[in-house]
């Protein structure tokens, strides 16, 4: 279980990459919709898993391709801007979770079945 100050952190490492994303100027990160779902920092702060999903799969490996060029950049402005004793290095991880939750409710909405009718007594 991680430590309030590392949650904290965690928070803090999701907001300004969030920040810094748009910072970043390789076509491959500009051109696709990221998105940052969870960051993971070891209690040490020498590394930080960073979880992104992206809106257009085609795009992802590119753009994860593009984040990891970018890795130097980004942590140099995160230890800046966090003024933390080390700035983490910086691992990139693809989030599936929101399409496999999309493609979840496909699935149950290819079911066909209505919940209203069903629970509705009249």
């Amino acid at each position: 279980m991680a430590s309030n100050r590392i949650l904290l952190i965690n928070e803090e490492i999701q907001k300004e990459l969030s920040a810094l994303l748009r910072t970043v100027k390789d076509p491959r990160v500009q051109d696709v919709m990221i998105s940052i779902t969870r960051v993971e920092t070891t209690p040490d702060l020498r590394y930080t898993k960073v979880y992104v999903s992206f809106l257009q799969n085609d795009k992802a490996k590119e753009a994860m391709a593009g984040l990891k060029s970018a890795a130097g950049y980004l942590r140099r402005q995160l230890g800046s801007n966090l003024r933390l004793r080390y700035a983490p290095e910086i691992v990139w991880t693809e989030d599936d979770s929101i399409t496999y939750g999309a493609k979840m409710l496909d699935l149950i909405n290819s079911l066909g079945v209505k919940h209203d009718e069903e629970s509705d007594p009249e």
